[in-house]
């Protein structure tokens, strides 16, 4: 008698729970749909401040030249253009470099090289583009390479 107690509560327990996840599937159906569709549109450019400027090529810089965020050293700021450096990693000198925003993207240039052609603005068109979102205290940086470097190294790898 027992038994049939507990096998009828467990039955009853588990329809409820059935009845429940019907209803609520197509809630989240319905809901689902218009997140699909929707695309975020672009977000508008902000004025930078000049800590959000030092964040931002921080963090930039970081992601162009595979370095920890940390171990990029803010040097100076002259208007709009930051002077980084950080620490060579295969002969332990330093590393220097210029940045400055326009609208979403990062522009840098070397600023340790000897030969002009060396040491220019990286906004080319051959050189990756690198873009920035700034959303409260997060940095996100998205780098895009041109199309001849990806199909280089589709080509290599074949």
């Amino acid at each position: 008698m027992r038994t049939a107690a507990i096998i009828v509560v467990t039955a009853l327990a588990l329809a409820a729970c059935g009845a429940e996840a019907e209803k609520a599937a197509p809630k989240l159906e319905a809901a689902a749909a218009p997140v699909a569709a929707a695309v975020p549109a672009p977000a508008a450019p902000v004025a930078l401040t000049d800590a959000d400027l030092r964040r931002v090529c921080r963090a930039g810089l970081a992601a162009i030249h595979g370095q920890d965020e940390n171990s990029i050293t803010i040097d100076a700021l002259n208007g709009p253009i930051v002077h980084v450096s950080w620490r060579a990693p295969v002969d332990g000198g330093r590393r220097r470099a210029q940045c400055r925003v326009d609208g979403d993207l990062i522009i840098w240039r070397p600023a340790d090289r000897t030969s002009p052609i060396d040491d220019r603005w990286m906004d080319q068109a051959g050189d990756p583009v690198t873009r920035f979102v700034l959303d409260g205290e997060t940095v996100t940086i998205n780098q895009t390479l041109p199309e001849s470097v990806a199909v280089a190294g589709v080509q290599g790898q074949g």
